[in-house]
């Protein structure tokens, strides 16, 4: 339990650390406390959590190996002979995969069909706008991207969407903490990735690219603040059945 507080602890510190080289553009540190944060919350997660979901455990641990990976591209430069950036599809499909797990977790925690009949109209909105709001933002990489790039960059913005407006179906279905801690998580995961395309391909602005940070740590704090209230709402329910 102390191990687990000190953990946390140094985890709320790393983010701070994190967010502050972000601010004065030491991307090369700033990589690497991102992905030493990561590992401790996988850590943290693993330790605190006694009812572990193995798709959000899934979740954090290809989120941390990408994190990994793209520190690793930071110190060490590969240089590619037919001018291919695999370390870029690597990276972006682990990204991928992960926010696949994580929808994947909330498939698993409610009927998500009846949840889309429930709210068909709201679906069918919420998929337009999902279509549109895609195709506009990776329309703005098109001039930087090659056609695969391009691809893979409209998959990685789908997949995002699409937790979005799940974890939105989910909240409006089951209206509790749990979800709306997980909606507000995936909101910031969007707004943190749409911060960044615009860092990258629109406006090389420091400023970008720290909110683009605070956004992504605000996303992981509610992340593992839903996947421990279930727990607690758990342990609360047994103990008011013992009482009883």
């Amino acid at each position: 339990m102390y191990l687990s507080k000190i953990i946390g602890i140094v985890l709320i510190l790393l983010s701070i650390l994190f967010l502050g080289l972000q601010s004065q553009a030491l991307e090369l540190h700033a990589s690497g406390v991102r992905a030493l944060a990561m590992v401790m919350l996988t850590i943290l997660y693993v330790m605190r959590v006694k009812d572990k979901q193995i798709f959000f455990l899934l979740f954090l641990l290809f989120f941390t190996a990408a994190e990994i990976l793209n520190y690793v591209t930071w110190v060490i430069d590969f240089d590619f002979s037919n001018d291919v950036d695999y370390f870029y599809y690597i990276g972006n499909g682990l990204y991928i995969f992960s926010y696949s797990f994580l929808i994947a977790r909330i498939f698993v925690g409610t009927n998500m069909f009846k949840a889309m009949s429930k709210f068909f109209v709201q679906t069918i909105l919420l998929t337009v706008l999902g279509i549109f709001v895609v195709y506009l933002v990776t329309d703005t990489t098109r001039e930087e991207l090659d056609n695969s790039e391009y691809m893979l960059e409209f998959i990685y913005n789908a997949v995002i969407m699409s937790l979005m407006g799940l974890a939105l179906i989910n909240y409006m279905h089951k209206d509790n903490k749990k979800s709306m801690n997980l909606l507000i998580g995936s909101i910031c995961i969007v707004f943190s990735e749409i911060l960044q395309l615009a860092y990258f391909y629109v406006a090389d602005s420091n400023v970008l690219n720290v909110l683009c940070s605070m956004f992504l740590v605000a996303a992981f704090a509610f992340f593992y603040l839903q996947s421990r209230l279930e727990n607690e709402q758990t342990m609360a329910y047994e103990t008011q059945n013992l009482e009883a």
